[in-house]
């Protein structure tokens, strides 16, 4: 799609949250719907049509690359949640998964890919894959991945520390897992793909480090994510970027800039309407509702939903700068808390808007 699209939907007004997971577990059967294709794909199409969106974002489930990656390793999916590395990875290793047969997946990630398929297929909204980021991912194949990378952070390599080449070795591994991923959801029909790197933050790489002169961000976070896009505009495939966690201003302008997305999506805890003057006016700014305080009236009451909306699109029509305003991550479903967020959700959609 031309980035055009994405900017007549700002210019639109258009509103909505990263939402897939609240709808569906409307149904009983969720846990059977997300190992079923076609049924996922279905509570996809119902997101979008919920929400009044063109564009059908598939499930943020940031376990699947994980998942896969150690399958394909010989670790079982129950252990895989709980696995990390201890030894850095082999050669054989990531040639194992460079290798892997391009339908050889898991039926959790099957039904994922899938679900991209039945929304392309369907041909009613603008299909968006979901993977995570390689960063984020090498992080969960760690025990302690800040140590490394703050190792890493103060000039050592692979060469220098054992720690460090645990770090570089893992984050082939997973840029390789994030490659495969998005290659499958690619063949399946998807126009974008939303890339969730919320890992890549201040937490795991210090803005000392990087004033400093540190790599850090160049070597974990920006050069695989420029390889990755490079498949992405090999295959005519739109960039969603998004990142939740807290960043740096220089953080935004490289994640802006560099990777230039067609929509750049981050957390709360970014002033939009600031960071506003550091993103390209040709990409959208997404977001950035408290979303995951939702589920909470002490912490976010009803009226606080509504005057956080219509600040932000205040703010954000004085910046002068394209934005959709949407949820800071995936809105979770929270059972005993579903109502209230639904009734939250529905406020960020509808306040201050004339009616019908």
């Amino acid at each position: 799609m031309k980035r055009d699209f994405y900017l007549d939907l700002a210019r639109a007004g258009l509103r909505m949250p990263i939402g897939a997971d609240l709808i569906l577990h409307r149904h009983p059967d969720a846990a059977e719907i997300v190992l079923d294709g076609r049924r996922l794909g279905a509570v996809i199409e119902e997101t979008a049509r919920e929400f009044h969106t063109p564009l059908a974002v598939a499930l943020m489930d940031l376990r699947l690359e994980k998942a896969d990656v150690l399958r394909l390793l010989g670790v079982a999916e129950p252990q895989a949640d709980s696995f990390h590395f201890d030894q850095a990875p082999a050669d054989a290793d990531l040639e194992r998964v460079r290798g892997a047969a391009e339908d050889d997946f898991a039926a959790r990630n099957r039904a994922h890919i899938e679900s991209v398929r039945y929304v392309a297929e369907g041909g009613r909204f603008a299909p968006v894959g979901m993977a995570i980021g390689p960063f984020s991912l090498m992080t969960k194949l760690l025990k302690d991945p800040i140590t490394p990378v703050a190792m890493a952070g103060t000039g050592l390599t692979a060469e220098d520390d054992p720690g460090v080449r645990l770090a570089e070795r893992c984050l082939a591994l997973a840029e390789l897992a994030v490659q495969r991923s998005v290659k499958a959801q690619i063949r399946a029909g998807a126009k974008a793909i939303l890339i969730c790197e919320p890992a890549a933050n201040v937490v795991y790489l210090s803005p000392k480090q990087i004033q400093a002169g540190s790599d850090i961000l160049e070597r974990f976070v920006m050069a695989p994510h420029l390889r990755l896009n490079g498949l992405l505009q090999a295959a005519g495939v739109d960039l969603i970027f998004h990142d939740c966690g807290e960043l740096s201003t220089f953080m935004v302008r490289e994640f802006a800039g560099r990777l230039h997305p067609v929509i750049l999506s981050l957390g709360s805890s970014r002033r939009l309407w600031e960071d506003a003057a550091v993103v390209p006016k040709d990409v959208v700014l997404f977001g950035n509702l408290p979303t995951k305080n939702f589920y909470s009236d002490a912490v976010v009451p009803l009226e606080k939903v509504e005057e956080l909306t219509l600040d932000l699109m205040a703010r954000m029509r004085q910046a002068g700068h394209p934005h959709i305003l949407g949820s800071e991550c995936d809105v979770l479903d929270v059972p005993e808390a579903a109502e209230t967020i639904c009734s939250k959700v529905r406020a960020m959609l509808t306040c201050g808007r004339r009616p019908a």
